[in-house]
């Protein structure tokens, strides 16, 4: 299952509603929030695409005072630069906003790599190869982001790499070569901001591609997210085995923090989830991650709310103007089967029901980390 591209959609989601509804004043004074714990990251979402400003800022509010202190922001070149050198804010100020207002730290996926595709691009940067995608304007937008939200302080570029060279591992140097001259320059920039790509570790584990992860083991640390399934997107492990999946992450990379990037669990019992084993495997994660606390950057829940049935996957069509992929490398469209089940998941891998009723996952969210702190 491709979870990054899950991601952007539950971050755009609360992006677009904001744009037409809520304005955050630069006199907002942050929240009062003082156990929140910046290690421990959720993924903030409405559980609809239509919400009222008193929603949007309930829902912010909400999950800062669970205790986390983290959120993850996806934001796309095409979008935040649309004409070269002419900078869109409207959208990621508004959201940036909202986590500044409950003292949020922010980690940062901008999309280079999503699996198998590349971008998405802005149209004057067209539709470049990974050895020709420019280094100084990447660079250029890059710093852009991060001097203007200083509450970034982890940046992602690359998701789900190992599907992007499954087949082409030839093309690892390049890739590694941009890595590295965009890696330095922004360290010269911007030397506190912590700086690497991201994996699918059920998709490493699934189909044996530790060794792609070593050869890309390169920035300030290596993040992975995690699904208990198969490739045709049904959950196939119990809450243990999804710990023990976890644990794996230390024999593929022995010399790099770990971040924790999109964790989730479906409640949805199409895919074979339940309430109950969603709730055990979020014990078994924090488990986890306070036996190896000091090893991990960040580690962040995927996601704060359900999405209405069947609205999942339509709402992953496209990002930009490219097909994006699911569970397996196969193109949307190319298998209803794995489709369905990847609509299923997602739309209840929440915390909460769209209802706004919480789960027992939601519960046990906030005891977790009421324990950590």
């Amino acid at each position: 299952m491709d979870k990054k591209f899950l991601g952007i959609i539950a971050a755009a989601i609360i992006i677009i509603v904001s744009v037409s509804l809520v304005a955050i004043s630069p006199n907002d004074k942050p929240l009062s929030h003082t156990n929140n714990n910046e290690k421990i990251g959720l993924v903030i979402n409405s559980p609809s695409s239509s919400v009222s400003v008193q929603q949007v800022d309930e829902i912010f509010s909400d999950a800062s005072s669970t205790g986390i202190g983290r959120s993850n922001v996806y934001l796309f070149w095409n979008i935040i630069e649309p004409e070269r050198g002419e900078f869109d804010w409207n959208q990621s100020d508004l959201v940036m906003g909202l986590n500044e207002k409950n003292n949020l730290k922010v980690t940062l996926f901008f999309s280079i790599i999503n699996g198998e595709t590349l971008g998405p691009f802005p149209n004057w940067v067209g539709k470049p190869s990974l050895n020709s995608i420019g280094e100084d304007r990447l660079v250029s937008v890059l710093d852009e982001i991060l001097s203007r939200y200083h509450i970034i302080d982890s940046v992602i570029i690359a998701g789900e790499t190992e599907s992007q060279f499954r087949y082409y591992e030839q093309n690892i140097p390049v890739y590694e070569e941009l890595f590295s001259g965009v890696y330095e320059q922004l360290k010269e920039k911007h030397p506190d901001i912590k700086i690497g790509n991201s994996f699918a570790l059920h998709h490493v584990l699934n189909k044996d591609l530790g060794h792609i992860v070593s050869d890309l083991a390169i920035g300030d640390f290596v993040a992975f997210s995690y699904s208990p399934v198969d490739s045709l997107n049904d959950i196939v492990k119990t809450p243990n085995e999804g710990k023990e999946d976890l644990e794996k992450v230390f024999e593929i990379i022995s010399d790099k923090k770990i971040g924790f990037f999109e964790i989730s669990w479906s409640t949805s019992d199409f895919v074979a989830g339940n309430p109950e084993s969603q709730k055990e495997f979020l014990e078994k994660s924090f488990e986890f991650y306070s036996e190896n606390e000091s090893e991990l950057e960040f580690f962040t829940w995927y996601r704060q709310y359900d999405r209405p049935e069947g609205t999942c996957v339509s709402e992953l069509q496209k990002i930009g103007n490219e097909k994006i992929s699911v569970g397996g490398g196969s193109s949307l469209g190319s298998s209803e089967h794995v489709i369905e089940r990847l609509n299923h998941y997602v739309c209840n891998a929440g915390l909460i029901d769209v209802n706004g009723n919480p789960k027992l996952g939601w519960n046990e969210l906030k005891n977790q980390i009421k324990i950590i702190n």
